[in-house]
C-alpha cells in the first residue's frame, strides 16, 4: 500500500488553536519569567529539542509556529525531518529566541510535539504490521476535543489514513441508527430521501 500523504492544515486554521493554547497557559502573564526580567530585555537563548525515547517525529511545523506567534524573529534549525524516525537522545531541533519567549512557549510546543510524535510512532508501528496485507490502517473520530486536526495529521505522518473528520463528512449508518429506525432497510430508505449530494453513504 502507498504511504499516506501528510497534509498539514493551513495556518489560518491552525493559528487560532495555537493562540488559544498559548493564552490558556500564559494567562495573565508568565509570573516567573517576568519576575526574572523586570528591567532589562531578556537575552538571547537557545533551546535544544531532544528525543527521550525511540520513535517518529511529528509536529515540528507547529512547534516552530508556537514560538513565531510569540516573536516573529525566532530562528528554528531542524535536525530531523517531519516523519523521520530517531533514537533516544537524538537532537530534533535547535530554537534561538529571547529567553522569555523560550520559557513562555516551551510547554505548549512540547505538549504538541510529544502528543503528535506519540500518535505518529504508534501508527507507524501498526502500519508496519500490515504492510504486506491488502488493507489500510484508518483512524476514527475518537480524538481529543480541540486536537482533532492535529491528531489526524499525526496519523497521516505515521502512514495511516484519515476517515471522517466530522459528522458532516459522510452519511454513516451505525448500530444506534439502525436500532432507532427499526432496521437497516428503514434507515437506508430514510437517509436516501434526505442525504445531500455528494456525500457518500457508508
Amino acid at each position: 500500500m502507498p504511504r499516506a500523504i501528510a497534509n498539514m492544515p493551513p495556518w489560518i486554521v491552525i493559528d487560532p488553536l495555537l493562540q488559544q493554547w498559548l493564552q490558556e497557559d500564559i494567562g495573565r502573564g508568565d509570573r516567573t519569567t517576568q519576575s526574572l526580567f523586570t528591567s532589562t530585555k531578556a537575552p538571547q537563548g537557545q533551546a535544544k529539542l531532544i528525543l527521550k525515547a525511540d520513535g517518529m517525529v511529528a509536529g515540528l511545523g507547529f512547534v516552530e509556529r508556537v514560538f513565531q506567534l510569540l516573536d516573529a524573529s525566532v530562528q528554528c534549525e531542524l535536525m530531523m525531518r517531519e516523519g523521520q524516525s530517531g533514537q533516544s537522545l537524538d537532537l530534533i531541533a535547535t530554537i534561538i529566541a529571547p529567553l522569555d519567549i523560550l520559557l513562555m512557549g516551551e510547554r505548549v510546543a512540547l505538549n504538541i510535539l510529544m502528543r503528535l510524535s506519540g500518535i505518529a510512532t504508534m501508527t507507524h508501528q501498526y502500519q508496519a504490521l500490515i504492510v504486506d496485507l491488502p488493507t489500510q490502517l484508518v483512524d476514527t473520530r475518537k480524538t481529543t476535543p480541540g486536537l482533532r486536526l492535529l491528531e489526524k495529521y499525526a496519523v497521516q505522518v505515521g502512514g495511516g489514513q484519515n476517515h471522517r473528520f466530522g459528522l458532516d463528512d459522510a452519511v454513516m449508518i451505525k448500530d444506534n441508527h439502525i436500532q432507532a429506525m427499526g432496521g437497516i432497510t428503514q434507515a437506508i430508505a430514510a437517509v436516501r430521501q434526505q442525504m445531500p449530494y455528494p456525500l457518500p453513504l457508508k
